[in-house]
Parts: C-alpha cells; structure tokens; sequence
C-alpha cells in the first residue's frame, strides 16, 4: 500500500497528543502515580487506533509499532504532570482536549479506513470507533459511566466528522488536505458548542404508572 498522506500522519500524531493530555489530566484528578497516569494517557491516546487498526487488517497495529506513539503519549504526560497546576487552571481542560482528540480521530479514522479499500460504512463506523475508543477505555479504567452512554453530543459529533471525510472523498468536493481540515472545524465544533449550550440527545425515561 502507498505511504498514507502527510497531513494524515500529523493530524493522527496531534490526536494522540491531546488524548494523552485528557487521559494524564482526569488520572492525575483520581490521584494514580506516575505509572498510572502515564498507562493512563498511552491507553486514551492509542487505544481507538489499535481498535481501527485490528478492525482493518492493519497489523500490528501503529500504535504498538511505531515509536513516535508513545513518545507523543509519554510527552503529553509529562507536560501535564509538569505544567498541572497551569492545566488545572483551564476551563475544563480533560473537555478540551477530549474534544480535539475526538475531532482528530474521527478524520483520520475514516481517512485509514479509506486508505485501505474499504467502503463507506466501514470508514464511518471506525471513524467513531477510533475517535471515541480510547475515552471508553478512559472512563472504564477509571470507573466513571463512559461519555457516548450519557446523552452528550459526543459520538454524534465524531460522526458529522467521519461522514464529512467519507462525503468529500466520494464526491471529490475538495483536496483530501481541505477535507481533512473543514471536517476537523465541524466536529470540534459541534462538540464545543454542545458543551458550551448544553446540547443533548433525547433521554427517554420510563415513566412510573
């Protein structure tokens, strides 16, 4: 297979990054040790990728096999263990920084589903997989109730971001570089906007008779 796209390889190092920021930060506010939070942000940071990479048949996958990973993983937790009273001052940093992870993810997950012949089902269902799965894991290793079970707009977003990708690769509306960027915008923003407004998906609850 020919080498993926430049920009693709940058946006999945800096989704990395930012997960492993979200995932130092909320395991530095539950008190684990420095194993811990470093497990922690590794896990958040490459564990969607390691998801879409089985999934696809790309074997093994990046994130265990390629070295820049963890040094992106163990450099954002390394920053945030340093710099933690400056992050803690943050208006709610381990949002922020989920939602760009997200937002990264979402576009390359779609894009590395793509790249590898795979149809448009495919690239949306990994897109939300890659940009949500580490979060789950996030929330499980952490025992907090994981955020696509609540009714944020959370996997919702991933998908307006993934379906972009997948839209603009069929119909070839743009460069796959102006593709990638408008569908990161739309996706980071739905997510901030819906946690800035409190946009929610309908809860349905049973009613007592």
């Amino acid at each position: 297979m020919e080498r993926l796209h430049t920009l693709y390889y940058l946006l999945d190092l800096a989704g990395t990054f930012a997960f492993a920021i979200s995932g130092a930060t909320a395991a530095r506010q539950r008190g684990l040790d420095l194993f811990g939070i470093c497990a922690i942000a590794f896990t958040v940071a490459c564990g969607g990728g390691v998801i879409r990479d089985l999934c696809i048949g790309a074997i093994p996958p990046a994130g265990l096999t390629n070295w820049r990973y963890l040094v992106a993983a163990m450099c954002a937790a390394g920053a945030t263990i340093g710099l933690y009273p400056f992050v803690r001052r943050l208006n709610r940093p381990v949002l922020f920084f989920d939602a760009l992870g997200l937002s990264l993810f979402a576009v390359t997950g779609a894009q590395k589903s793509l790249a590898f012949g795979h149809n448009a089902e495919v690239a949306l269902l990994l897109g939300v997989v890659t940009a949500v799965g580490g979060g789950v894991l996030r929330d499980v290793l952490l025992n907090r109730v994981p955020i696509i079970l609540e009714r944020e707009i959370y996997a919702s977003a991933a998908l307006v971001g993934a379906g972009i990708v997948v839209l603009g690769y069929y119909f070839d509306w743009l460069t796959t570089d102006w593709i990638s960027i408008v569908a990161l915008i739309v996706c980071f923003g739905v997510r901030m906007l819906a946690l800035r407004f409190h946009w929610n998906l309908p809860v349905y609850s049973i009613r007592k008779s």
